[in-house]
């Protein structure tokens, strides 16, 4: 009867595509095996995401029409939000965690100053793209300010509101995954765990994940223009 060592039955057992003889990219038995890790990760992800863009659009919407309404500020505004988006990740987050500690809101408000860059400039542009005619059509038929930036402007400024919108979410996809630096970056911590530990399966399978998310949220985010514009194909 021949005996095996210890160390062979263990290895037996243990996944055939991972383990401490083979480290496989592609293994379903990780995903099976870790497959609530993942879900966490990706539910994570997507939270930082949505909210990060989300207080993102709430503070540009309002620098975007300060801008507009000054002129003189204008380039000011714009000028501020691109030079915000220059500052590595790797400092930035740092530098808030005095403020707001080892949470997740440092993550989603180092990624809401980085969207505001590509946010304040579309909702800028959008306006901009409004018809004089059209304005002009407005105030003729007793529209105030906010009444007509509301009911005509903003409406007609969507489409490239819109498209701003899908690239901010696409780059906040991306740019969570620093948030691993402060434990809060989603699939980032897996794709970082990955590489520290040369962990084949887990990396890939977290970056595959955070391609799969920015394509599902931009498509949705295209149905959701579609949805409000029908004015558009009529």
């Amino acid at each position: 009867m021949t005996l095996l060592a210890p160390h062979t039955v263990r290895a037996a057992s243990e996944p055939s595509c991972y383990s401490r003889l083979v480290n496989h990219w592609v293994c379903p038995s990780y995903w099976h095996d870790r497959g609530g890790e993942l879900r966490s990760a990706l539910v994570q992800h997507l939270e930082i995401t949505v909210v990060a863009v989300a207080l993102g659009m709430v503070v540009a919407i309002p620098l975007a029409l300060l801008a507009r309404r000054l002129g003189w500020l204008r380039q000011g505004v714009l000028g501020l939000t691109t030079a915000l988006y220059t500052v590595p990740s790797l400092a930035l987050f740092p530098l808030l965690v005095p403020f707001t500690g080892l949470t997740m809101t440092t993550v989603v408000i180092g990624l809401a100053v980085y969207a505001l860059t590509i946010l304040v400039r579309a909702v800028v542009d959008g306006l901009d793209a409004v018809p004089p005619d059209v304005r002009d059509a407005a105030d003729g038929l007793g529209y105030g300010p906010v009444r007509r930036l509301a009911r005509i402007e903003l409406p007609l400024a969507v489409p490239v509101i819109l498209a701003g919108l899908r690239v901010a979410t696409v780059s906040t996809v991306a740019l969570t995954t620093v948030g691993s630096l402060v434990a809060y970056g989603g699939l980032g911590n897996l794709i970082a765990d990955g590489v520290r530990t040369d962990f084949r399966a887990e990396l890939l399978s977290a970056a595959v994940l955070c391609v799969v998310l920015a394509v599902v949220l931009d498509i949705v985010l295209v149905l959701a223009g579609r949805a409000v514009t029908g004015w558009r194909r009529a």
